[in-house]
């Protein structure tokens, strides 16, 4: 019935209690003491094998379940190499900088709440960051709103919505490369198909901001024009900068070419571009590849935007990812998290339960432990088969995890994101929360066309049937 195979069946009060403990070791950690996920991980991984060794399984059989869990990973880990690079590449070779700058440009007095939301989307996307979105452009966005004397948590709330928009959406985010990744889905056919429910969210937010938005005629727009001289400072800010490399992106991804195919190729153009912008040797190339791009403006805010990307900042990433994922695979191992399904499978026997069980699952995982990447691991491991057996593709279940799992963070005030938002803007969480109106809206939106079936991608019956073979193979197997 699942990729791995418990060798166990728990009782469900066994299951529950490990997993309430797994979550209050987790959440406690993070939400109480600012301890990194790793951590708390690693004494959930301790803790599993501590129970598995209680209930006579040999250790080597906990091992396997460690490394079958890791397994599924690696797609996303290798990904996770060529964005780094890629990030990397384009603040080098100028990309990133200009296309921040060509944002900026769209900034007027009117509809203000609108364009703050456009704006920070457009951000988040070429950044791949919703964090670095909202400590950067965002604080910016705060300054000017002060200065104004317009509504700051409304402010936060469009700030938050185009972060977590682009942050979705951008082919460069780690949240969307690991669900995509996670559920064996090409990265490129994961974004288009998240458009159906994102896309309504994007348009319906906007309507609202622009609704709700005052009109500014003598307003202060100082901070914004730090930032875009501070870019125009970097000499990096060119057309074909943007242009270029944007288009290799595009254009590969419309041709479904491979994403890390399309990702290198991205890289390859701005690197080319970097040496016309005056890179100086390939030493130095291979230390931003490796280091990543530092900025030295002397524009803090600036700095602080366009510094990031090499390989480096992908490995706090890339543990995580290993590390939520072995746990992933000792609950199964163990039998844990099938024994929880087991207690509810009666009620996922239609289309419109499974997706609603899946997005209550990735939204519950935010709130008790406070982590948006658990969610998307926990929730596309768990479901996976559930998705199969209705007939649908698992590129609904990656839609599903971002959609309930990725925005839901930065509204839980003691999640990760929901913590550094408040302390970075100023705000606090639950007073932006009822303005971060795509962040509400797209959970809505995943589940109403989960009832409807609208815009759902349902497995060929041949393989409908090759499936349910498999998961009638493996229970025989369990049994014997």
């Amino acid at each position: 019935m699942y990729r791995i195979k418990a060798v166990q069946t728990p009782s469900l009060m066994e299951a529950l209690l490990l997993t309430i403990t797994i979550i209050v070791v987790i959440s406690s950690s993070i939400i109480f003491f600012g301890a990194a996920p790793h951590v708390p991980l690693v004494i959930s991984l301790l803790l599993l094998c501590i129970y598995g060794l209680v209930k006579k399984v040999p250790y080597k059989t906990l091992e396997e379940g460690i490394i079958e869990g890791a397994k599924s990973g690696m797609g996303a880990v290798f990904i996770f190499f060529f964005i780094g690079i890629l990030i990397a590449s384009w603040m080098l070779g100028g990309t990133i900088p200009t296309l921040i700058y060509a944002g900026f440009e769209l900034v007027t007095p009117s509809f203000y709440f609108a364009i703050i939301f456009v704006c920070t989307a457009l951000v988040g996307m070429v950044v791949g960051s919703s964090l670095t979105t909202v400590a950067t452009v965002g604080v910016a966005f705060i300054g000017i709103s002060g200065a104004v004397d317009v509504s700051l948590a409304i402010t936060a709330g469009a700030i938050v919505s185009g972060a977590f928009f682009g942050d979705k959406m951008s082919p460069i985010s780690d949240t969307t490369n690991m669900a995509s990744a996670i559920l064996k889905v090409d990265l490129f056919e994961h974004i288009r198909n998240m458009m159906w429910t994102t896309i309504p969210a994007f348009v319906i937010t906007f309507i609202i901001f622009a609704v709700i938005s005052p009109t500014l005629t003598d307003s202060n727009f100082g901070n914004m024009e730090v930032f875009k001289e501070g870019l125009l400072a970097t000499d990096l800010v060119h057309w074909y900068n943007g242009a270029i490399p944007l288009a290799v992106l595009l254009v590969l991804s419309i041709l479904k070419v491979p994403a890390i195919l399309t990702i290198a190729a991205g890289s390859v153009s701005a690197i080319a571009l970097s040496f016309i912008n005056g890179i100086q040797s390939l030493k130095q190339l291979f230390g931003v590849l490796m280091g990543g791009f530092v900025s030295e403006t002397g524009v803090e805010k600036i700095d602080s935007l366009l510094t990031r990307g090499g390989i480096d900042s992908m490995l706090f990433t890339i543990g995580l990812v290993l590390l939520a994922l072995s746990m992933g695979g000792l609950l199964f191992t163990l039998g844990i998290i099938p024994r929880l399904l087991a207690s509810i499978e009666h009620l996922l026997k239609k289309i419109s339960s499974v997706i609603t069980a899946s997005a209550l699952t990735a939204i519950g995982i935010n709130v008790l432990i406070g982590e948006q990447y658990l969610s998307i691991l926990l929730t596309g491991e768990t479901y996976r088969s559930q998705y199969s057996k209705v007939g649908l593709a698992n590129k609904n279940l990656s839609r599903v995890a971002e959609d309930a799992g990725t925005v839901i963070n930065p509204l839980v005030p003691w999640s990760v994101c929901g913590v550094f938002i408040a302390s970075v803007l100023g705000v606090p969480t639950l007073e932006y929360l009822p303005f971060a109106f795509f962040c509400l809206l797209s959970p809505l939106l995943t589940v109403f066309f989960g009832y409807t079936g609208w815009t759902l991608t349902h497995v060929p019956s041949d393989q409908t049937v090759t499936n349910k073979s498999q998961h009638t193979e493996v229970q025989t197997t369990g049994t014997e």
